[in-house]
């Protein structure tokens, strides 16, 4: 599929076009790099500078964590293609929306920094130090750490960070 049909996609469903894009399988491969630096994290702060460059269809960069042997994981993630800050958790090889916060004053081409903190059971997802996302998930955190992105982005990262309790 051609980065043509994001654009058909945002003339008929405006702002909700990604959720459309979503259910589009040819658009579901995520881009995942995973830590080795720490065994597992059940508590404490990653953080990460980002800056989305280009990426017609997205431009994501997230943090992901939780992450198992088996795939599952989850990912707090912020997009200035779509200006929202997404958290996702990904079992069994399919992804489900467990927060999505919209209208953030996010550009592409410029730095900032996506921040998670981890307390047991409960994340928070931050942007430039500014709280979007807060959710406590339905049993502790504790997994490895790392990377993600999504479809056609084109995102730098540096300065990533992890500070366990």
């Amino acid at each position: 599929m051609s980065a043509g049909i994001a654009d058909k996609a945002k003339a008929l469903y405006g702002q909700r076009y990604a959720e459309f894009l979503d259910s589009l399988a040819a658009y579901r491969y995520f881009p995942l790099t995973i830590y080795q630096g720490i065994k597992d994290v059940n508590s404490g702060t990653i953080s990460v500078s980002f800056k989305a460059i280009d990426g017609r269809i997205d431009q994501a960069a997230g943090i992901a964590f939780n992450i198992k042997q088996n795939g599952d994981y989850l990912v707090i993630r912020a997009n200035p293609l779509e200006n929202n800050m997404v958290a996702f958790k990904m079992e069994r090889g399919h992804r489900s929306v467990v927060q999505w916060i919209r209208n953030i004053p996010i550009k592409s081409k410029k730095w900032y920094t996506l921040k998670v903190v981890i307390d047991g059971e409960k994340a928070e997802g931050y942007l430039n130090n500014k709280r979007y996302i807060s959710f406590k998930y339905k049993k502790k955190i504790d997994g490895k750490l790392g990377l993600w992105s999504k479809s056609d982005s084109h995102v730098f990262f540096d300065n990533f960070f992890v500070q366990p309790k």
